[in-house]
């Protein structure tokens, strides 16, 4: 009797905890009906949906593009959750605001996309933009997100889609916080991805309890994890929740003044649709308008940034800037390296690659990711975190690719190496100076943002 009253008032508690974790809301619509594909239309690819058993079984096949199980009808708000289970060896995805038109890459599947992969990558319930910008929220950003994902067994996924904020949890644990206003609206779709020449078809996943909500919205409690938002200059509610600020206003120049000055330079920097730009001249650092820093000064913090470089085009972040060392040129911190690889000499200058985009300049050179690189004259997302226990991350458009320990022996050794090795206690001041380099060259700045630790 005693077990069975615990087992009771476990389901109970548990019951409790997952309500209170997604707030309940308007009815449910089914949006399978467990007997046919009734409502459902594929496009693009030949992979092979069939019902078994009460499930969508959708399988692998040589030859093919991707393929799409798409609704027949169009969503724009809603919350969205189904349940999956999926061969390890393969990857998939739910497509949701998508389009199929004509004039659009032949009528190809386009728009969002949660993530469905075994793989060791663990990017399940991150967010990609299929066939347009590529990875919007990869897991790196969200690493406890990356544990949620159970291989060998069914998962729920969950899409909450209201208004720009979009939301993903697996198994209940949130995955992917994404604020964009790209697609208001499409349609949902189960994906088959297509397989590469070598690989034996006939994989399969499979789905089932497919259901959404489109009236009586209320989303889920706030979560905690890293918010990705698109939107320029924009502080989301969820970004506020999470204790972020603006650090620039979009406008002005409040909170900035030039390194080694009492006010923000005259000349040498452009504030212009929302663009906070270096304006080009020689190349040489700090000669034109200067380096500008913020006037207050930070220990442990997540700073966000975008940037776009012009072609050639140098310039960096740093960080625990002090203004200690005289009115010499660019002024000294940790540099979050913003650079042109292909057509600027730094990028060939340094020691095993530690001048190129992203790296800890002339210390610790960037993890080189293929899908992080955007082409010239497109915006890029940097991050740069401080923990309280010294440990420094940089991400780029959402990968991780500088991991390191400030006080180290790892970092003193490399400072001993590098440039700085003559600069006493480089890096290692508890509190500094955000600074925007200016190196002559045309770079802008938007969307910068902060969160103290």
């Amino acid at each position: 009797m005693k077990s069975s009253r615990l087992l009771i008032l476990t389901g109970l508690i548990l019951g409790t905890s997952l309500s209170s974790l997604h707030a309940q809301s308007g009815k449910w619509q089914n949006l399978f009906n467990g007997k046919d594909l009734k409502g459902w239309k594929q496009l693009n690819g030949q992979a092979k949906y069939e019902v078994i058993n009460g499930e969508i079984v959708g399988t692998t096949v040589s030859n093919t593009p991707n393929s799409f199980l798409t609704t027949e009808k169009n969503y724009g708000d809603f919350i969205f959750e189904v349940e999956l289970f999926v061969d390890n060896a393969m990857n998939s995805g739910i497509q949701f605001r998508s389009e199929s038109k004509p004039d659009f890459k032949d009528g190809r599947v386009h728009g969002y996309q949660m993530e469905v992969d075994p793989s060791d990558r663990a990017y399940s319930g991150g967010i990609y933009d299929e066939s347009r910008r590529g990875w919007l929220y990869p897991l790196d950003i969200n690493p406890k997100g990356q544990l949620a994902f159970k291989k060998g067994q069914w998962n729920k996924y969950r899409i909450e889609c209201i208004g720009n904020s979009i939301r993903t949890w697996v198994n209940g644990v949130p995955t992917a916080n994404l604020v964009d206003d790209m697609t208001p609206s499409g349609f949902i779709a189960l994906q088959v991805h297509s397989i590469g020449k070598n690989d034996a078809p006939g994989k399969q996943i499979k789905w089932r309890n497919i259901r959404i909500q489109t009236e009586g919205l209320k989303p889920s409690k706030p979560d905690q994890i890293y918010v990705v938002n698109t939107i320029p200059n924009d502080l989301s509610p969820a970004e506020k929740t999470n204790g972020y600020s603006l650090l620039w206003d979009g406008k002005t120049t409040k909170g900035w003044i030039g390194a080694y000055k009492k006010s923000f330079p005259e000349k040498g920097w452009e504030i212009k649709n929302g663009e906070l730009s270096v304006v080009k001249s020689n190349g040489g650092e700090s000669t034109n308008g200067g380096d500008i820093v913020t006037e207050k000064q930070y220990g442990a913090f997540a700073l966000k940034f975008d940037f776009k470089l012009t072609k050639g085009a140098n310039s960096g972040v740093k960080y625990f800037v002090t203004l200690s060392e005289g009115n010499k040129g660019s002024a000294i911190g940790m540099e979050y390296q913003i650079l042109d690889d292909e057509n600027h000499p730094d990028a060939k200058m340094g020691k095993n690659d530690n001048r190129t985009l992203g790296s800890l300049y002339d210390l610790i050179a960037s993890k080189k990711v293929p899908n992080a690189k955007r082409k010239i004259g497109e915006w890029n997302k940097g991050v740069i975190m401080v923990y309280p226990d010294n440990k420094i991350q940089y991400f780029l458009n959402g990968y991780k690719v500088v991991e390191f320990v400030r006080g180290s022996a790892e970092f003193n050794a490399l400072v001993a190496e590098s440039k700085y090795k003559n600069w006493k206690g480089f890096g290692m001041a508890p509190k500094g100076h955000i600074l925007l380099q200016d190196h002559g060259d045309n770079v802008s700045f938007r969307s910068i943002k902060i969160k103290e630790l």
